[in-house]
């Protein structure tokens, strides 16, 4: 069997239902998830604080999600974005597909110019321990990692 073809892109509308159902499917059954991955995307959405939504898709069906939203100090815009969340359908992950996406992600940050990022981790979460690329730009620091993107 050959390797799949993994897509990442922007979102655009017709990918919301499927953005909405991949965060419902992908955090069911995990252990430290209240269940409102999907409710806090679709409130960035609605605040219009998305600055980076992009999704994962296989033969056209999205598979994987994630969103990167500012981190304002008062009024300003700070250059801090935090991410997440991020999702991956249960029989795709631990194939690298959230990676793709991180990384995906932190170079349409880093293409704006300098920026941070950040995110909180659960303990059973991998993200960044999946990529040697990642753990070296954002450092092995728990549970918060801080990247700097610039």
């Amino acid at each position: 069997m050959g390797a799949v073809r993994v897509i990442i892109r922007f979102e655009t509308p017709r990918d919301l239902e499927a953005i909405r159902e991949v965060n419902i499917v992908a955090f069911e059954h995990h252990p430290f998830s209240h269940q409102t991955e999907h409710l806090i995307v679709e409130a960035l959405r609605a605040a219009d604080a998305l600055d980076v939504s992009l999704v994962a898709e296989v033969d056209g069906e999205v598979m994987g999600h994630i969103a990167f939203s500012a981190a304002g100090i008062g009024d300003a815009s700070s250059g801090w974005f935090l991410l997440g969340p991020v999702a991956v359908l249960p029989d795709h992950q631990g194939k690298g597909v959230g990676r793709a996406l991180v990384e995906t992600g932190l170079d349409a940050l880093r293409s704006r110019g300098p920026a941070v990022a950040s995110w909180s981790e659960t303990p059973r979460s991998t993200l960044a321990s999946d990529s040697d690329s990642t753990r070296a730009s954002c450092g092995r620091a728990s549970p918060t990692r801080t990247c700097f993107v610039s």
